[in-house]
C-alpha cells in the first residue's frame, strides 16, 4: 500500500508549479482529479518531445485523472462542487480570487468541511501591491533577483530549468504533507498558501544576506562566490572537470597530492578559504596549471583517489547516458515515454507511475 492511498484530491491547476505537488501526491498513490479548462492545461502545448506530446505535461502529470470542465458554465461548475465536496485535498493556482468569484469560496469551503487542506499557488500571494500581476518562472527569477547572480560576470541569466515553478511546487507538495499530518492529529484541514516569489525570496535568503552585509554576490559562471577553489578547470585532453573544496584540510591534500607543491596548504595566501577567495585569480591559476599537464581520465583518477570532490562538465546527452540514472517508462495516450525517476526511493516499495491523461470531453 502507498502512503496516500485513499486520498482524494482535486486540482484546479496547470503549468508546472501546481502540478508538480500534485504529481508527487499522486505517485505516493492519492486519487488525483485534474480540472483541466476545455482547450486543456495549456502546458499540453508546450513542446512535442514526448512522444509527440509536451514534456511538460508528461513528467507533471502522470497517475492523474483528467476531467475538462468550463467553469464559466453552471454546467461545468457543478461536477466540480461534487468532487470538492468529496476531497481531501484541493489544489488550485487560478488567479488570486478567481477561485471564488466562480462561486467556491474558501472561506465557505472551509467551513462546510473543516477537514479540508485547501492549497493555493500564485505568483505574489493572495494581497500586497503585486497580487494581481501574471506571475511565470522565468519573471520570478528576474523579480526576485535570482537572475541577477545566475551566469557569468557579462550579463544575468535563466537558471535552465524553471526553477521557480519547481521550488513552489514542492514546498507545496511539503506543506499539504504537513497539514495532513496535523489533521491525523487535530482532525483539523488547513488553509493554505503559497507564493513563488515567497519560495524564491526564501531561497535566496544567503546572497541577500550577504548583499545587505556589504558583500553583493558577483556572476561568477561555473564557480561558487564564497568558496575555492571551487569551479570548472581544463585538463591537456578531456572534458572539463568541476572540483569543489570544501575544507582547508582538502586544500592541504590538493596541494601535496594534486598540484605537487605541499607547502602551498599552508602559505598565508592560500592556507584558509577566506584567503583563497581574496586570492581567487591565484588559487584558481594554480590549480588550472595542474590540470593542464594531465588529461582528464589521469586527473579524475587523482582527485578521486584523494577523495577530493568532482564532476565532468555533463550536457544533456552525457545525463541520458549516465550510468547513475534511473529511469521510469510512462504509459501515455502516444506510446510509453522513458523518465527520470523520482529522486525518492522506498526499500520494497517500487515506483509504479500511473498513466498520462489525455484529454476529454469538455462538460458545460
Amino acid at each position: 500500500m502507498r502512503a496516500l492511498e485513499g486520498l482524494e484530491v482535486v486540482a484546479v491547476e496547470q503549468a508546472v508549479a501546481a502540478p508538480f505537488a500534485s504529481a508527487r501526491l499522486a505517485d505516493a498513490g492519492a486519487h488525483v482529479v485534474k480540472v483541466e479548462r476545455p482547450e486543456g492545461d495549456f502546458a499540453r502545448g508546450y513542446d512535442t518531445a514526448a512522444a509527440g506530446q509536451s514534456s511538460y505535461f508528461v513528467w507533471l502529470n502522470r497517475g492523474k485523472e483528467s476531467v475538462a470542465l468550463d467553469l464559466a458554465s453552471e454546467a461545468g461548475r457543478a461536477p466540480l462542487a461534487e468532487l470538492i465536496a468529496g476531497a481531501d485535498v484541493l489544489i488550485q493556482n487560478l488567479k488570486p480570487g478567481a477561485l471564488g468569484r466562480l462561486g467556491f469560496d474558501l472561506d465557505r469551503l472551509h467551513a462546510a468541511d473543516p477537514r479540508l487542506i485547501s492549497c493555493s499557488i500564485s505568483g505574489y500571494g493572495e494581497d500586497g501591491p503585486m497580487a494581481e500581476r501574471k506571475a511565470y518562472d522565468l519573471l520570478i527569477q528576474a523579480e526576485s533577483g535570482l537572475c541577477s547572480i545566475t551566469g557569468g560576470p557579462e550579463e544575468p541569466a535563466r537558471v535552465g530549468v524553471s526553477v521557480v515553478d519547481i521550488a513552489t511546487g514542492a514546498t507545496a507538495h511539503a506543506a499539504i504533507l504537513e497539514a495532513l499530518i496535523r489533521r491525523g492529529v487535530t482532525g483539523q484541514g488547513a488553509r493554505l498558501s503559497v507564493s513563488m516569489f515567497d519560495v524564491m525570496a526564501d531561497w535566496l535568503t544567503v546572497p541577500l544576506l550577504n548583499h545587505e552585509a556589504g558583500q553583493t554576490p558577483r556572476r561568477v559562471g561555473l564557480a561558487h562566490p564564497s568558496i575555492a577553489p571551487y569551479g570548472v578547470f581544463h585538463p591537456a585532453s578531456g572534458p572539463p572537470i568541476l572540483i569543489s573544496i570544501q575544507s582547508d584540510r582538502e586544500w592541504r591534500t590538493l596541494c601535496s597530492v594534486f598540484l605537487g607543491d605541499a607547502a602551498l596548504g599552508t602559505d598565508p595566501r592560500f592556507a584558509t578559504n577566506v584567503a583563497r577567495v581574496q586570492n581567487r585569480d591565484r588559487t584558481d591559476a594554480l590549480v588550472a596549471t595542474a590540470f593542464a599537464r594531465m588529461r582528464a581520465e589521469d586527473a579524475v583518477e587523482i582527485l578521486a583517489g584523494a577523495q577530493i570532490a568532482l564532476a565532468r562538465v555533463n550536457d544533456m546527452a552525457g545525463l541520458s547516458a549516465h550510468p547513475h540514472l534511473r529511469r521510469i517508462t510512462v504509459d501515455t495516450p502516444n506510446g510509453p515515454v522513458s523518465m527520470p525517476a523520482p529522486g525518492v526511493q522506498e526499500a520494497g516499495a517500487p515506483v509504479q507511475p500511473g498513466p498520462v491523461p489525455g484529454l476529454p470531453d469538455a462538460t458545460g
